[in-house]
């Protein structure tokens, strides 16, 4: 059984100054899981059903894992999901280290990105696309959350988030020459952009306000997917992954 210090301790982690604080995530769910043990990041320990620990008893093995076997009912109790009936693990968060861009790569830049959805489905995105960096606001929600972290779906251990001030951000890297590509209503034509082949950045922007005034100025290409229906805007998450499919077909990795 567990005990109450350690549900103590599980539940503050969806809590973000005790992320913060203890410097450690929550991960739940069999394939967030797996994942997680085959990435760089540092594992506190893992709760998992019996039948779990039956099933993958092969791969826990190659781990050193501290391990300690629950009941579906505890965990439940102790998940922010009621369908995780198998594995929760407690990692350790990463430094919040600095992102540069190289030649030859496409990097996503958030700009106040505030549903946790939304930053979990656009770092699977990300994934998908073989982006490997993005550089969020201050105000983006935080990788660690365990929305993100399930709507990510194991992505977060091969994407890296940095967190910064935007503007900062663009002082920091005014050496290198390369196109900034903001997604605005009033673009040009997504379909009509050719995407350089010397890499770059391509932002995105908040769900309600788009890209930020501060952050604009710094735009070298404005575009825009364009609307043929009568719906009147995107989730951020969609567009990302249009933006990124639009650019692959140009720019094959």
């Amino acid at each position: 059984m567990l005990s109450k210090n350690r549900i103590k301790y599980i539940n503050s982690l969806k809590i973000k100054k005790y992320r913060q604080l203890h410097e450690a995530f929550v991960v739940e769910g069999a394939k967030s899981v797996l994942e997680l043990l085959d990435s760089d990041f540092e594992i506190e320990f893992v709760l998992v059903t019996q039948e779990f620990q039956q099933k993958y008893a092969s791969i826990l093995t190659r781990h050193n894992l501290a391990l300690e076997t629950v009941t579906p009912q505890e965990l439940e109790g102790l998940g922010s999901f009621q369908t995780n009936d198998s594995c929760l693990a407690v990692a350790k968060t990463k430094e919040n280290a600095f992102l540069s861009p190289a030649s030859g790569e496409y990097m996503l830049m958030l700009d106040d990105v505030r549903d946790p959805g939304n930053l979990g489905t656009i770092v699977r995105v990300a994934d998908w696309y073989g982006i490997t960096k993005i550089v969020c606001s201050r105000d983006t929600t935080d990788i660690y959350n365990p929305k993100v972290v399930a709507a990510a779906k194991g992505s977060f251990t091969r994407v890296n988030l940095y967190y910064t001030d935007l503007t900062q951000y663009f002082e920091q890297i005014k050496h290198i020459k390369q196109p900034v590509i903001g997604a605005f209503l009033g673009g040009d034509s997504l379909y009509e952009f050719k995407y350089p082949a010397s890499g770059g950045i391509i932002i995105m922007g908040n769900e309600s306000n788009g890209i930020g005034e501060q952050v604009e100025q710094f735009v070298t290409d404005k575009i825009m997917i364009p609307r043929f229906g009568a719906a009147e805007s995107l989730n951020v998450g969609i567009a990302t992954a249009v933006m990124l499919d639009n650019m692959r077909r140009q720019v094959p990795l």
